[in-house]
């Protein structure tokens, strides 16, 4: 195991995570319009009548986009990213 490679894993995913909301649409003023983000709030609403469900991937996406990650997504995706850096880890 490479050790480096699981903490720069973690750290790239997490420095890298709100780029990537904002990238696919979720940003801190809301959806971007014409976004992929827009396209999976769109499905999200046909899917569920009309509104997008509290606690759905696209609710919990914007929320992460509009205020950041909280400290238990936080841990989530460095978990993630440790884990690609030790897979990535054997390829050196």
């Amino acid at each position: 195991m490479n050790p480096f490679a699981v903490a720069a894993g973690a750290a790239l995913a997490l420095a890298a995570a709100p780029a990537a909301l904002t990238a696919v649409g979720f940003t801190s003023g809301g959806i971007a319009a014409g976004s992929y983000a827009a396209g999976m709030m769109s499905s999200a609403a046909v899917a569920n009548g009309g509104g997008v469900a509290a606690g759905s991937l696209v609710a919990v996406l914007q929320s992460a986009g509009a205020a950041g990650l909280s400290g238990a997504t936080s841990v989530a995706v460095a978990g993630a990213g440790a884990a690609v850096g030790w897979v990535a880890g054997f390829f050196r």
